[in-house]
């Protein structure tokens, strides 16, 4: 049964599984571990542990029955799938000098592989390589990778981290972990169905280092008996880091395991549990060794705030590729602006922003004879429309509004909309191209909601600069002002999203992505800032920078898959708008991160410097970005002359 109800969750990280010992009745195996236990699924052998190709004798020249755990009779192809994780036989060493041993060990690695493939389960735990040569091992299961179904392979990895000080870091046991998992997984060609199961270790590396691990393909967590402490009243429970790091794994849909023999002597027969909270006799309380140990894990997941209203909008996208917008090019759909329309938080914002503009404009004893004209450029439906005539009631000043829209569809509803608000007196819908309408006179005030993911993508220089040209002198543009920012980060998925559709093109996008299981490895820097009104209209608006990341010393080595993309907004005075994760607007959704990928991942070792180049160009027709890496190694240049991403005028 699952962790517990954490409202908006649904999600693997729900699911606790065990690791157990090899048994031959895998019925009763998954009735003592999953009826009265209480776990969901269980890490068990396939294969009698004391199988060894070179032993058996073959009988007239046939192969012997393999000594599998049962028949895949015993339990319903659903029962298999879903409560059965196949654990490969930890004996097995594919790059041992012993030619009997390394032989065998490729025999029955991908016997078992065949067998669990052979029972539709979900995935199987490889164990973690031994000493520091496993390119045997990882050919194998490259070799394996290529004819595999839809099972994934988890790759066991102790969570160990090698001071960069350590005399003995040649030993095989102070391999750092993700050196080891790099290492293993370049010999794999970053295949998708290959992922790591962390082998969680009674100390921990840094929190820097730790963090690398979110943006990796981690599936789960071992959790051994051995990194339990014993509270005060006997039971087990973790260290404050062990805890956020469980945390962390639920938070990122990784599965946590139980491993070890129960080292707590806790009554079984007892209703009372390591948390303080009783439970049924029928919940089978302690008919398990390591039940205690579950329902301290269950109380960690039970204590975690329920998912915001927004995050449970926002899970379907979380790291899911989409191409960004193009307004200019393209009219907006009625179900996207309806999705924007949703995000209150904007649009108060901009509600803020206007009333303080009306109060900068118009003195308090000017009020009831001054009218301000506004200009909604890019006016949708209608919301900043509203928001104008709301900021404008709650500060008590005459307004005047023209609402300049050029999609038609789009302008109908806001036909409706002005009718049904009887704005008929206060609002002009212009049904015209911003760019190329002639205006009878002069806006006091121009509001747009032109920004793009990474501030700029959509063309707001552009727009705004043609729209300038209907501004006072003295005039006030919100935004007044907007920086895009980025960031080198990890981000295994996104990065084999978008290698599974093995062409250059998709490298060379820039895609919206609600990102989530992703390490940030550096803070982000800005890059191009933009300012309206522009008082230098005849200057183009390419740009150039070039940006240095440091890679913190405690961090460990650690892969660039690409670059996460952000902006923040000045919309008027001191009045933000943005995503740039240190600024970020609470609760705001109407616009996701950007990300640039590249072509080829950087390994960055911790205490280095990340040379990124980025440009935005621009000619008559388009505009895009080109980007490339020039330290600690070459990238190729990405995106020449806008061949594969770019935004036209």
């Amino acid at each position: 049964m699952p962790l517990g109800d954490r409202a908006g969750d649904k999600s693997e990280s729900r699911y606790c599984g065990v690791e157990t010992e090899f048994d031959d009745d895998v019925p009763q195996l998954l009735i003592s571990n999953l009826s009265s236990g209480g776990f969901d699924f269980v890490v068990a052998p396939l294969m009698n542990p004391s199988y060894r190709p070179s032993l058996v004798q073959k009988e007239n020249g046939c192969s012997a029955v393999l000594p599998f755990a049962g028949s895949d009779l015993i339990l319903s192809p659903a029962q298999w799938s879903s409560h059965v994780v196949g654990k490969i036989s930890s004996w097995i060493d594919l790059d041992s000098e012993d030619e009997i041993l390394r032989i065998d060990s490729e025999t029955t690695l991908k016997q078992e592989i065949a067998w669990a493939s052979h029972l539709s389960l979900q995935a199987c735990l490889l164990p973690a390589p031994k000493g520091t040569s496993y390119a045997n091992y990882a050919r194998c299961v490259h070799q394996i990778l290529q004819g595999l179904n839809n099972m994934q392979l988890w790759l066991r990895i102790p969570l160990v981290k090698v001071d960069d000080d350590s005399t003995d870091a040649k030993s095989e046991h102070l391999v750092d972990s993700w050196d080891l998992w790099n290492s293993f997984r370049l010999l794999c060609e970053h295949h998708s169905q290959l992922s790591v199961a962390l082998d969680i270790l009674s100390t921990l590396p840094s929190p820097n280092s730790l963090g690398r691990w979110f943006g990796e393909s981690v599936r789960a967590a071992l959790i051994s008996t051995d990194c339990f402490l014993t509270n005060s009243r006997g039971y087990p429970c973790l260290s404050k880091r062990h805890q956020k790091l469980i945390t962390g794994f639920f938070n990122h849909s990784i599965q946590v395991v139980l491993s070890g023999k129960a080292l707590h002597n806790v009554s079984r027969g007892g209703t009372d549990s390591p948390t303080g909270l009783n439970k049924s006799p029928s919940d089978g309380v302690q008919s398990h060794p390591l039940r205690c140990y579950l329902d301290y894990v269950a109380f960690l997941y039970q204590r975690m705030d329920p998912l915001p209203e927004q995050e449970r909008i926002e899970l379907g996208y979380r790291d899911f590729l989409q191409a960004p917008l193009q307004p200019l090019m393209d009219n907006l759909e009625s179900q996207t602006y309806e999705t924007f329309e949703k995000d209150a938080v904007k649009y108060i914002q901009y509600q803020r922003a206007i009333a303080k503009a009306l109060k900068d404009r118009v003195p308090d004893d000017k009020a009831s004879s001054v009218t301000t004209v506004l200009m909604v450029v890019g006016a949708g439906r209608g919301p900043l429309v509203r928001a104008a005539l709301q900021a404008a009631e709650e500060t008590d000043r005459k307004l005047k509004v023209y609402a300049v829209e050029k999609n038609p569809n789009a302008v109908v509803t806001l036909n409706c909309l002005v009718r049904m608000e009887g704005w008929e007196k206060i609002v002009t819908i212009i049904s015209c191209d911003m760019r190329s309408w002639e205006a009878s006179e002069k806006a006091d005030i121009l509001v747009s909601e032109l920004l793009g993911s990474f501030g700029d993508n959509e063309l707001s220089p552009e727009c705004l600069d043609g729209a300038q040209r209907f501004l006072k002198e003295d005039g006030i543009s919100i935004p007044s002002s907007y920086t895009s920012f980025l960031q080198p980060i990890t981000a295994s998925k996104l990065y084999n999203d978008v290698k599974a559709h093995k062409d250059v093109v998709h490298f060379e996008t820039a895609y919206v992505v609600k990102l989530h299981n992703v390490a940030r490895l550096s803070p982000p820097q800005p890059v191009f800032t933009f300012t309206h009104p522009n008082k230098i209209l005849e200057g183009s608006n390419e740009r150039y920078k070039k940006l240095v990341f440091e890679i913190p010393n405690d961090t460990g080595a650690a892969i660039i898959h690409g670059f996460g993309g952000y902006f923040d907004a000045t919309l008027y005075g001191d009045v933000h708008l943005g995503t740039e994760p240190s600024t970020a607007t609470p609760n705001m959704f109407s616009w996701f991160a950007i990300f640039f990928p590249l072509r080829t991942p950087i390994c960055v070792r911790p205490g280095s410097s990340v040379q990124v180049h980025f440009w935005r160009c621009c000619n008559p027709s388009k505009v895009w970005y080109e980007w490339c890496v020039t330290s600690p190694s070459q990238s190729p240049l990405h995106n020449v002359n806008g061949r594969s991403y770019w935004v036209g005028l």
